[in-house]
């Protein structure tokens, strides 16, 4: 087949090659194009060469032609040579050629000048005009042929169909239930509409219909996009998947037609489910502001009435997800449309657990202790998880084993959370000590309270993020609700570090700017949000807006009450830098020999700092 249509092709010809071809040879016969093939070689050279060698009587012929002279002189090895010159505006010329003597029988030069031949108005109207035109519509005509064979469409130009979206067979989706850990709530919900799609038979003798739409709502990383697949995997039927970028476009009312033309085929192949990703790129509520987004607000409104215009007993589900539900408009919300709201929240201690276990059936491994990893992991993702085990499978190579242990998936969670070691980064005696002073006075204020969470590592190697040193701290278990004490104490930690700089050496470093960043953050939740201050009680002084993203926060209080607000955050943390102080004065010995052991390890575990402290509370 593809032979035929290759002679096919060749028969029928380019009609683009043919007409530039003719082109060309209309130019060449105009006198636009210089001939390709000559005898002799041209010479270039200067007017003033040209005026000597006439004045020495060696130039046989002159011709002047299109503002250039040619003339043939003979040189010093009597060999006839041609030369070129440009024209200049010299009236002299020709009495100096008739003047001139020359090798030639008659001792005279042969001289003459081509007038050149105008062109008829015709052909002139031809060139400027008709040429470019025909050369302009075969441009266009063969660039559409190429974008429609591109885009698969059979219509005309402008018809733009189904672009961007991707369309995987029943049999091309692979991933399934299996696959997604961490998720169960998630699983439970959408195994409903996989046994709807299996067996409608059943929902349809009751008298319920499928739900239209469900919305994927967590923050990045959760696996909305892998668990959407996993539906499609599980239902064996056809897969759509798009971005709601892909339906914003430049002009006004192209998105809306993706849009039918995506319903039109869904139609066509149900059952089948329709994925978008990143809904809110066309879902933003809409507002009455003047200039607004015509083409986003015609793609919403589209994307709606398809919503209500098609059968859900056919079997056409959509999926959409979103790491921002609250810019989403009402009326995409609502029951009908998205009927239901699916949280794809960060895992708890079992989900990382599972997380891991599926990320670790790929890689060659040891036994591997999945609890400490996933204590270790905490606020982790799925994506975050799928990293570090990866980067434990590099770190094993690197040190020549062909198996990932617990060491390096430990330390693949340090290298995710803070970034690689640099041990070659030069940091001065001084300097390391300040360090490990700093990194101890945090431990040592997190071993002797209560409520707060043990040591599990304490370090001085420089990291790519920038710090110089931290000391990690693991919950024994998964925990769910922070009290008061349990805030205020990690406050107190969060300062100890700077307090055990300002007792040790009497002046504070830029080494805790990051702890000042955090304490500051969360005395001012304890305030604003948690309502754990006397003064304000349960009153709600601050709101969060994009939970899934950054989850910033914005005051709702007068400019008096947010004053207020800054002199209650400062007397929680000199609360807490106070009770920091007290422990380190009172500890000044487990500080210094921890410190001390610190600097000769570079790096060492919760135990071995417990049995530093236990072994110097029996010495006292």
């Amino acid at each position: 087949m593809k032979q035929e249509q290759q002679k096919q092709n060749v028969k029928k010809g380019n009609p683009l090659t043919g007409f530039l071809v003719g082109l060309l040879i209309v130019l060449f016969f105009n006198g636009l194009i210089v001939p390709l093939f000559s005898n002799k070689e041209i010479v270039m050279t200067d007017y003033g060469s040209f005026i000597a060698k006439v004045d020495s009587g060696t130039v046989e012929k002159v011709m002047i032609k299109n503002n250039q002279i040619y003339f043939t002189a003979i040189d010093g090895n009597k060999d006839i040579q041609t030369y070129q010159t440009g024209e200049t505006n010299d009236p002299q010329l020709v009495n100096r050629l008739l003047n001139a003597k020359s090798p030639n029988e008659g001792g005279k030069i042969l001289f003459t000048q081509v007038v050149p031949e105008e062109n008829s108005p015709i052909l002139n109207f031809l060139l400027m005009w008709i040429l470019p035109g025909l050369l302009f519509y075969m441009f266009w005509r063969f660039a559409s042929k190429n974008i429609q064979s591109k885009l698969g469409a059979g219509g005309n130009f402008m018809s733009f169909g189904t672009k961007g979206a991707k369309i995987y067979a029943d049999s091309d989706i692979k991933t399934t239930f299996a696959d997604v850990a961490g998720q169960d709530e998630a699983k439970e919900t959408l195994k409903e509409i996989v046994d709807f799609l299996h067996n409608p038979k059943k929902y349809a003798e009751i008298g319920a219909s499928l739900p239209k739409g469900a919305l994927l709502v967590g923050p990045p990383g959760t696996g909305k996009t892998l668990i959407a697949r996993a539906v499609a995997g599980e239902a064996k039927v056809p897969f759509f998947a798009i971005s709601g970028s892909e339906f914003v476009q430049m002009f006004v009312g192209m998105g809306a037609a993706k849009v039918r033309e995506l319903f039109k085929q869904a139609n066509e192949k149900a059952p089948c489910i329709i994925f978008i990703d990143e809904i809110d790129a066309i879902g933003k509520k809409r507002d009455n502001m003047v200039g607004g987004n015509d083409e986003r607000e015609q793609t919403l409104n589209q994307l709606l009435t398809e919503m209500d215009g098609f059968d859900g007993r056919k079997g056409v589900v959509i999926l959409a997800a979103t790491n921002r539900p609250e810019s989403l408009d009402a009326a995409l919300l609502r029951p009908g449309r998205f009927d239901r709201r699916i949280q794809m929240e960060l895992p708890d201690l079992e989900g990382r657990k599972a997380i891991l276990s599926v990320h670790l059936q790929k890689v060659r491994h040891d036994d591997v202790d999945l609890d400490i990893v996933a204590r270790s992991s905490a606020g982790s993702s799925g994506a975050e998880l799928a990293n570090i085990v990866n980067e434990a499978a590099l770190r094993a190579v690197r040190m020549g084993r062909n198996c990932v242990s617990t060491d390096d998936l430990e330390e693949s969670v340090e290298t995710v959370i803070a970034g690689a070691q640099r041990k070659g980064k030069v940091v001065s005696r001084h300097e390391r000590k300040i360090v490990a002073y700093h990194e101890i006075g945090h431990a040592l204020v997190a071993a002797m309270q209560s409520h707060s969470a043990p040591v599990h590592k304490i370090t001085i190697i420089p990291r790519t993020s920038g710090a110089l040193g931290y000391t990690m701290q693991v919950d024994s278990g998964e925990q769910l609700l922070m009290s008061k004490e349990d805030l205020f104490n990690r406050i107190a930690t969060l300062t100890g570090g700077r307090t055990a700089e300002e007792l040790v050496f009497q002046t504070v470093t830029t080494g805790a700017s990051n702890d000042i960043e955090q304490a500051t953050k969360l005395a001012r939740a304890m305030v604003t949000r948690f309502g754990m201050s006397e003064k304000y009680d349960m009153m709600g002084l601050e709101t969060l807006n994009n939970a899934y993203l950054g989850s910033d926060t914005s005051l709702v209080c007068s400019a008096d009450t947010a004053a207020d607000i800054d002199r209650e955050v400062l007397q929680l943390i000199k609360k807490a830098h106070e009770k920091a102080r007290k422990i380190i004065e009172e500890n000044m010995e487990i500080l210094h020999a921890a410190s001390t052991y610190l600097l000769d390890k570079e790096t060492i575990t919760g135990e071995e700092f417990m049995r530093i402290v236990e072994d110097a509370k029996k010495v006292c």
